[in-house]
């Protein structure tokens, strides 16, 4: 199994960067959310662009860390918000498509190394026209949630 990783590591190794370019497909903020140590799984998002006249799918994507990485969607079934497994996220000709927090995401399945602050992890991400983006994406903290309050 870290033979497979490290192989991936050295095929994969970049320069980091915040944008990302394979001819007409570009990748834009990627970053990978810190989970506590123990954590399984965790979720990478990211802008993806398609500057080509034809929409494109993502099919598959990889990461340097875990051996399942999954494309999820959340829905909302019964008023309840619940993440699912989609087979494909299609990039709209001379368009874009966020993957975000509550909504399309990279899925990072089987964790057996903790992800925290200060990690950059190295993604493929494959469409079906055969185009492969490969790319850094640091890892950030979970921004902490506001509550207002307020006295009686």
């Amino acid at each position: 199994m870290l033979n497979i990783r490290s192989t991936f590591l050295a095929i994969s190794a970049i320069v980091f960067s915040s944008f990302v370019n394979a001819d007409s497909l570009t990748v834009e903020n990627p970053f990978v959310r810190e989970v506590p140590p123990g954590s399984p799984a965790t979720a990478a998002f990211m802008q993806l662009y398609n500057q080509s006249d034809a929409p494109v799918r993502l099919i598959k994507a990889q990461n340097s860390i875990t051996d399942y990485t999954e494309l999820h969607d959340h829905v909302v079934i019964n008023e309840v918000m619940q993440m699912r497994q989609v087979d494909a996220i299609e990039v709209p000709a001379r368009g874009e498509v966020q993957l975000a927090p509550g909504g399309l995401h990279l899925m990072l399945i089987g964790l057996d190394q903790p992800v925290k602050e200060g990690d950059t992890l190295t993604f493929n991400l494959i469409f079906d026209n055969g185009d492969v983006l490969e790319f850094e994406a640091p890892v950030r903290p979970v921004m902490p949630m506001h509550h207002s309050s307020s006295s009686e």
